[in-house]
């Protein structure tokens, strides 16, 4: 698998990497394994975890089959912290939790070092040095490599990267920031995107297959068993994209994969995969096959046209004042 810099940094990951989000929850032992040994096969090494993910089991999961089933050095591990299972503060960015939470990350994942540490959210209750202060410690610490951000809005992630780079060498410059960004939901490309290009910064997109519905299983008002969309607690997290907007696009993905004898997976993840600034989008699959079928998309490039006309399908209302004034 190709590989690519992450932002601004000597950091090479490859252009796909693999999310851990249900592992320790709806994915157990021996299919994080196949999963696992599938993406490093096909050469990935970028793998994604939380330590909110099954409340820490996707983290335990991965340290159990690092080392025994798949080689250390050969992964790059990203983890995050920040999020809490506080109804009355969902985010906590103070100093002390982040590198509490960092050291439980680590003990959970049986190494001594994570390769990108994010922070999961911005905590408006904390300031904003401080908790850039525990990336700072983090890498000065060797505890993390790289640092980086995730759900950053445009304003708060050029705030962050300009104050980390406003000290070079005492501070860490953030990597990466992880945003959700597909061709149901392209937000970032409004602030987030052109301030990450501009200080350097891959982004990560999450969520790359809009939460599943890009594959087309939903077509129709089909409900597949087995699917995100029919699973109890991710169903309202799949819900939003199933309106007729969402159906327009996947129509045009389904039509393009149809001329190019790809699937629509395949012509979905490429568009995003190939965006400017876009370092590697984080797939989240049930099963190898699933994944095997997400990384087919190796060979595949786009041509311009189609991204012309898929951009122009899902294209968001971005006015003032992203475009000159004078042209509105």
């Amino acid at each position: 698998m190709e590989q690519r810099h992450l932002g601004r940094t000597g950091l090479r990951v490859s252009r796909i990497g693999l999310g851990t989000l249900t592992w320790g929850r709806d994915t157990d032992e021996h299919d994080a394994a196949d999963l696992l040994k599938t993406f490093w096969e096909a050469g990935g090494n970028l793998v994604d975890t939380a330590d909110v993910y099954g409340d820490g089991e996707a983290e335990y999961l991965l340290g159990q089959l690092m080392g025994g089933l798949v080689p250390r050095r050969d992964l790059v591990i990203s983890t995050k912290a920040g999020s809490v299972p506080d109804p009355d503060r969902r985010v906590d960015g103070s100093r002390g939790h982040l590198l509490s939470a960092l050291d439980a990350s680590l003990a959970r994942l049986g190494t001594d070092h994570v390769d990108v540490w994010h922070l999961h959210s911005y905590d408006p209750a904390t300031p904003l040095e401080e908790t850039l202060q525990a990336l700072d410690i983090a890498v000065a610490s060797g505890r993390a490599r790289y640092a980086g951000v995730a759900d950053f809005c445009g304003w708060q992630l050029a705030r962050a990267a300009t104050w980390q780079l406003a000290a070079p060498g005492s501070r860490a410059r953030l990597a990466s920031t992880q945003m959700e960004y597909s061709l149901l939901q392209r937000g970032v490309e409004r602030e987030v995107l052109p301030a990450a290009v501009d200080t350097g910064i891959g982004l990560l997109p999450s969520s790359p297959l809009g939460r599943g519905v890009l594959t087309g299983k939903y077509r129709g008002g089909a409900m597949p068993p087995d699917s995100r969309g029919a699973s109890e607690h991710l169903a309202p997290f799949v819900e939003p994209y199933l309106d007729d907007t969402a159906s327009r696009i996947v129509d045009a993905v389904t039509t393009a994969a149809d001329g190019l004898a790809v699937t629509a997976l395949q012509v979905a993840l490429a568009w995003v995969r190939d965006r400017p600034g876009v370092a590697a989008p984080v797939v989240g699959a049930r099963n190898a096959r699933q994944l095997a079928a997400a990384l087919s998309v190796e060979a595949l490039s786009l041509p311009d046209e189609i991204c012309r006309a898929l951009d122009d399908v899902s294209a968001p209302v971005h006015r003032y004042p992203d475009h000159d004034w004078s042209t509105l």
